[in-house]
């Protein structure tokens, strides 16, 4: 059987999440407490074997003790032998704070508190840090739309990836914040930026003027072979320990120039010799997948 936990900040996507995986075919429940999981499970197995699949989403209004004994819960489900995900969503507290704002909703621990939006918000991240530090899968959904959350659901989490390690490699801006989703990040800030150059201000990492300007400096390179070194020594170690998916992410001041050629190359580098890499270029809203995960075996 096939079980995926979501979970997450109120505000940051879950519903939109669970609704992807039933209209994929999962069989879904919303807000389980958590100590009933095991139990839906129980009752799945012995009396409904045809589904599979199975979505549910554990958020923030479980007992606090449920939530503390939510690892040890999870390491009994997957000693059974389950096919088990747990994906949380997450986005930066301004951007939840402006949801909120917009949908005129009461965040669900304000209902029987006297906290402000901003306490609950942050006190809500507490709450569910178990969960997040199970998590096989983190989603920043702070810059996605309803669409982009839909796809990144359909695609790396309903598809069977129990056998290969998905990467992503994502360029970014350091002006609008390090992603709340990278497992590794990488800083390229302090090399020749082709924003002052005015020719090539508005074009970016992956135009060949803006590559012929990078490629001229030695300590391009040198960070390039560097990182490609790194990631070639414990890309394996992270594969080995059994990890679904892992992003790399690499910023520079606004994610346009620098960065973005960094990605475009380990890409190609890493598509040769990785079955799955996304490639994810977030201030330039791009992304698209490499390798032999673009012919759809993976």
């Amino acid at each position: 059987m096939q079980l995926v936990i979501i979970s997450g900040r109120s505000g940051s996507g879950k519903s939109i999440a669970l609704q992807a995986l039933e209209d994929l075919g999962f069989y879904a429940i919303d807000n389980l407490p958590a100590m009933l999981l095991a139990p839906l499970i129980d009752e799945l197995e012995a009396g409904s074997p045809h589904r599979r699949r199975v979505a549910v989403s554990i958020d923030a209004r479980n007992l606090p003790t449920a939530l503390e004994q939510f690892p040890g819960l999870l390491e009994s489900l997957t000693g059974r032998g389950l096919d088990c995900q747990v994906v949380y969503l997450t986005a930066e507290p301004r951007v939840l704070l402006e949801r909120y704002a917009a949908t005129r909703r009461r965040h669900p621990l304000t209902r029987e508190s006297d906290m402000t939006l901003a306490e609950a918000i942050e006190s809500e991240e507490q709450f569910l840090s178990p969960i997040r530090h199970t998590a096989d899968l983190v989603i920043d959904t702070s810059n996605l739309t309803l669409h982009d959350l839909r796809s990144r659901i359909s695609e790396q989490v309903a598809r069977d990836n129990s056998s290969q390690m998905t990467l992503t490699l994502e360029s970014f801006g350091f002006k609008r914040g390090v992603p709340l989703d990278a497992d590794l990040v990488f800083d390229a800030r302090c090399l020749p930026n082709p924003y002052w150059d005015p020719r090539l201000r508005g074009s970016t990492g992956q135009e060949q003027a803006v590559i012929d300007f990078l490629e001229q400096y030695p300590d391009v390179e040198d960070m390039f072979i560097d990182i490609r070194q790194w990631l070639d020594r414990w890309l394996p170690a992270y594969t080995a320990s059994r990890r679904s998916y892992l992003t790399v992410a690499i910023g520079c001041t606004g994610g346009q120039h620098r960065s973005v050629y960094l990605i475009e190359r380990l890409g190609a580098y890493l598509a040769e010799r990785f079955p799955s890499v996304r490639i994810r270029h977030r201030e330039l809203t791009v992304q698209r997948t490499l390798g032999r995960a673009s012919d759809g075996s993976a």
